[in-house]
């Protein structure tokens, strides 16, 4: 079965599956890696919503690359968070030794992903492994140290070192199935704990035992009926300016996302260049927090004030980032504002309550770790196809690289060959293929589909 079947035969039918950085691995210094080598989401199994890690084996083996432990180490951020349980689909060939620097000796290695195995399930949040493939070297690590683990007749096997290790170092000729099949873990080392004749049947025990887990997910209190917006999501795209997206106006977007357009706005006639205020999305009751412009000193001390209600009264947020950019002002208004920020961005990194952030624009400049920015640890961030990421905006990135260009090299022909290039990588650099690729974010989300994926 391929990696997106398992999947299949794993969640509910019928039931949504949300796809966590599926565009991963694209376009890396090492190659192109698709998907990372794994497929990850949160699907309902049996009823219970849980975190789905999947090995794609048809992808170099399943072999696992630096961003492959990103991706692994950020769906059990997720899973932590929101103590889901955890379901592993093994299929892979162990590390790609020749990146091993990158993936085996520091903290957020690969070495990670065990240690969050066992404080999940110190934390009582189930583990539970399905041998499908191999299993090899670290990657052992993930059925041995599973709560309960299944492994499929003559196609799984789970070993440190395989045959052709163990023939270089003892001479010694062994199957895959002899030294680490099923018959030997679930009869002899007791390492796994089911027994499966094939994938299928491996898929529904997996079922069978989320089925039997004594979880219950905190449903949030006071949902309403859910309703939909009086005005088209599908409208969406089109609000979207093809020159100056920053200037996107955030009451079209909400008036587009949130339960019969009603948005109940904190503070309207002050700090007005950012928007505060309650809404109901599929029922649940949120705060919003969305740029209308420049965060001002009025604005950031809004947002902490707004951001603060939400999290003592247990309401979780929804950041609408388009970052604005700033003007340049007189020292002791830019002291002012800088402290009004400092603020915000304190409140905002420990606020307790869930947070999601969608970037619909410009995450530009430092005012964007103030709308939920990576930085400040959101339960989940998505970007629109259009959102750009950057220090400075790339008009003004290329205004200095023009200048310094200017200064340092004189042949014309040869500053615009290099002014090119600098233009084509930034425009890459700052895309948001580029930060999806790289896990900047969980995924590129069609702006129509926002209200979908807030709803899940």
């Amino acid at each position: 079965m391929v990696v997106e079947d398992r999947v299949k035969a794993l969640i509910d039918q019928g039931s949504p599956f949300l796809e966590l950085s599926p565009l991963a691995g694209f376009q890396m210094e090492y190659g192109t890696i698709p998907r990372a080598s794994m497929l990850t989401g949160i699907g309902r199994v049996s009823g219970k919503l849980c975190m789905i890690l999947a090995n794609d084996g048809a992808v170099k083996g399943g072999s696992v690359y630096p961003i492959t432990v990103k991706k692994q180490l950020r769906a059990q951020e997720i899973a932590l968070q929101n103590r889901l349980p955890c379901i592993y689909v093994v299929d892979s060939g162990g590390a790609f030794l020749p990146l091993q620097s990158d993936i085996f000796p520091d903290k957020n290695h690969g070495g990670r992903s065990f240690y969050n195995e066992a404080v999940m399930s110190a934390a009582q949040i189930p583990q539970i492994a399905v041998v499908c493939g191999s299993c090899t070297a670290g990657g052992a690590y993930i059925p041995t140290m599973a709560d309960e683990a299944v492994i499929v007749h003559k196609t799984g096997s789970v070993f440190l070192g395989g045959p052709p290790l163990v023939k270089a170092a003892l001479g010694e000729i062994i199957s895959a199935e002899d030294l680490g099949g099923a018959t030997l873990h679930c009869s002899v080392s007791g390492c796994t704990d089911y027994f499966a004749p094939d994938e299928k049947s491996a898929l529904q025990i997996c079922r069978d035992i989320v089925a039997t887990l004594n979880v219950h997910h905190n449903e949030i209190k006071g949902r309403l009926p859910a309703s939909s917006p009086l005005y088209d999501p599908e409208e969406i795209s089109s609000l979207v300016p093809s020159s100056e997206q920053h200037k996107l106006d955030m009451y079209q977007v909400i008036g587009r996302l949130v339960d019969r357009s009603l948005f109940h706005e904190f503070k309207k006639m002050y700090g007005p260049t950012l928007l505060t205020g309650f809404a109901h999305l599929d029922g649940y009751l949120v705060g919003i927090v969305g740029n209308q412009g420049e965060i001002t000193s009025d604005a950031a001390s809004k947002g902490a004030h707004f951001v603060t209600l939400c999290n003592e009264r247990g309401i979780p947020i929804l950041f609408l980032q388009n970052t604005w950019p700033e003007t340049p002002l007189e020292a002791a208004v830019h002291a002012n504002q800088l402290k009004c920020q400092a603020q915000m961005m304190a409140i905002v990194s420990c606020c307790s309550v869930p947070k999601i952030t969608v970037v619909v624009g410009n995450a530009v400049g430092l005012t964007h770790y103030l709308m939920g920015g990576k930085a400040t640890s959101p339960s989940f961030i998505f970007s629109w196809p259009n959102s750009i990421r950057c220090m400075e905006s790339p008009n003004s990135i290329m205004k200095a690289v023009s200048t310094n260009l200017g200064l340092t090299i004189h042949d014309e022909d040869k500053r615009k060959e290099l002014l090119a290039k600098a233009r084509a990588r930034t425009a890459s650099e700052t895309s948001a293929v580029f930060a999806s690729s790289r896990m900047w974010d969980d995924g590129i989300i069609l702006p129509q589909d926002t209200r979908q994926v807030g709803n899940n």
